[in-house]
């Protein structure tokens, strides 16, 4: 845990004009977009809207092309013009990166690992944890997506619902402040993505905070605080589930949820 937790904060991620272009296209277009501690933000909208690169380049695993990124208050980068104009220090960036958790469509496991092993390497090797105190996090974390049965098993013998429940377990096992979900039920069967939304509601009933892109409307309408719609690489709508879902003002919106509900 890093010293900033300690401190009060208004915003956990905070986003400010953030732009993405891929050579000539923009895929993201001036984005703000501000999530609170406890708060679960679910955004949706039509395939290349921009979402999935939007949590990318929350946790850098895009550099964006300009804009700012705010972690619990504090400025993490300012770029403009594919220029950094600010970026915190080396040690500071670590810190901040480690308070994002970031659970992928595909599971990422490692294959030649255990559950329990996927789970111990990154808090050991980053956190600094013991051996014996990484496992007995992870042994909690697996029994709490429902997985004890499993703790030595290889991911290759798991169904996709499995393998999704460990990576969130292994995203949880570095202790972060917010967890972000790319869409993490759209490369499961039908047939699994309920046992994964259920690890996930569990979540936002215990407070974690969450940014879920996702497609998953009858989720987003029951757990979320806040629903975002993006298209075009920009936010055209946010707010309540209820409102968003019974009452859409943008004509896209309209369209949208014609679409998929």
């Amino acid at each position: 845990m890093n010293s900033n937790k300690s401190k009060d904060y208004e915003y956990l991620i905070r986003t400010e004009k953030l732009s993405k272009s891929f050579g000539h296209l923009e895929v993201l277009k001036e984005v703000n977009l501000a999530v609170k501690k406890g708060e679960v933000v679910c955004i949706i909208g039509p395939s290349g809207a921009g979402k999935s690169t939007y949590l990318r380049s929350l946790n850098h695993l895009e550099e964006i092309t300009s804009g700012k990124i705010f972690v619990e208050d504090n400025l993490f980068l300012h770029r403009k013009h594919n220029r950094t104009v600010h970026r915190v220090h080396a040690d500071a960036q670590k810190a901040m990166l480690l308070e994002m958790g970031m659970v992928f469509q595909r599971f990422n496991l490692f294959p030649h690992k255990t559950v329990l092993e996927n789970l111990i390497l990154a808090p050991m090797l980053i956190r600094k944890k013991s051996r014996s105190e990484a496992i007995a996090s992870a042994e909690k974390l697996i029994e709490r997506v429902g997985l004890s049965e499993k703790r030595d098993t290889y991911p290759s013998k798991l169904s996709g619902g499995q393998q999704q429940r460990v990576a969130i377990a292994r995203a949880l096992a570095m202790e972060p402040e917010i967890m972000l979900f790319d869409e993490p039920t759209s490369a499961l069967d039908p047939e699994l993505v309920g046992e994964v939304l259920a690890v996930m509601k569990d979540l936002a009933s215990q407070g974690m905070t969450m940014l879920c892109v996702t497609h998953e409307m009858g989720f987003a309408r029951e757990v979320a605080d806040r629903v975002v719609f993006m298209a075009d690489g920009m936010i055209l709508e946010e707010g309540a589930p209820h409102e968003l879902f019974e009452n859409p003002k943008h004509e896209k919106l309209k369209n949208f949820l014609k679409n998929v509900l």
